[in-house]
């Protein structure tokens, strides 16, 4: 079998190193939200009944990436993950709720926050445990960067979450060219 490799290096929209595809129609943001709940068991915790965070970074970044694939239509593949801070321990028993939403695109890539919640299903309290913004690039049938849809920005919340997404991939960018120098 001939497996093909992705290169993902260089995919940010500054350093692809060939045209893009054509961006098909704008996107609203709704179109590729997800949600995905689920329950934690016994599996997914230490001995002390505490989820591992890996586990919920797991989630998340499968809810982010559902996202992003939503919204591009092509496959997509995890380039970044700003800091993923826990506020709060989930325990096993507590249904997780993980809400992906898209909050910036460039040329091939994609920048989703994914907010977690743990609710005790019995009580009905639920806990903001943590929250993270992924970035993905859409990738082509060759497995190289592809262009994205626009994005469609309808609320001022919305066009808030563009600005702010747009900081950080600008601080990315400058991270990136501060290790590529160094």
């Amino acid at each position: 079998m001939n497996k093909q490799k992705t290169n993902i290096e260089n995919a940010t929209p500054e350093a692809e190193t060939h045209p893009p595809s054509p961006k098909p129609a704008g996107k609203r943001v709704s179109q590729s939200q997800v949600t995905l709940s689920q329950v934690m068991m016994p599996e997914h915790a230490n001995p002390m009944g505490n989820v591992h965070g890996g586990v919920i970074m797991k989630l998340a970044d499968e809810a982010g990436g559902l996202c992003a694939i939503r919204h591009a239509q092509r496959q997509v593949v995890t380039v970044a993950i700003d800091s993923m801070t826990f506020h709060s321990p989930v325990h096993v028993g507590d249904l997780v709720v993980l809400q992906a939403s898209l909050n910036w695109i460039g040329q091939t890539s994609l920048e989703v926050g994914v907010r977690v919640t743990a609710e005790n299903p019995f009580t009905g309290e639920q806990t903001h445990t943590n929250s993270a913004y992924f970035v993905y690039v859409a990738l082509d049938d060759h497995m190289q960067p592809t262009g994205v849809p626009p994005l469609i920005l309808e609320t001022e919340a919305e066009r808030q979450r563009w600005a702010e997404a747009e900081e950080r991939q600008q601080r990315r960018l400058e991270r990136r060219q501060v290790k590529s120098n160094g």
